[in-house]
């Protein structure tokens, strides 16, 4: 598989907001899908939609315990992933409030 195609899809699995809710929910740990559902405020089948998409890029790992089925994010560089973006975020807004202040 192509390196370039391969980073493409695991940037394109994280880059919609369910699915990032939902891997930020991961981050303190498994979590069956009936705990994400409220939380998430979505439909099962909705959730279920996105996790598999996860599943199918690599960054989430499931078992089942009876009928109840538990998720995980595969691997934590995940999240330095999402940090990054989020440092961006920060800069971004600082700077733009830096501008405004500056207008008045």
């Amino acid at each position: 598989m192509d390196i370039i195609q391969r980073k493409s899809d695991i940037l394109k699995a994280i880059a919609q907001p369910t699915r990032l809710k939902i891997i930020e929910l991961l981050r303190k740990g498994e979590r069956c899908v009936c705990e994400m559902i409220p939380l998430l405020n979505e439909e099962q089948a909705n959730i279920s939609k996105h996790l598999s998409l996860l599943r199918q890029a690599g960054i989430v790992d499931f078992r089942k315990e009876g009928v109840s089925t538990y998720y995980s994010v595969k691997d934590k560089d995940i999240f330095r992933i999402i940090d990054m973006a989020e440092k961006i975020v920060k800069k971004e807004m600082l700077e733009t409030a830096k501008m405004l202040k500056e207008l008045k």
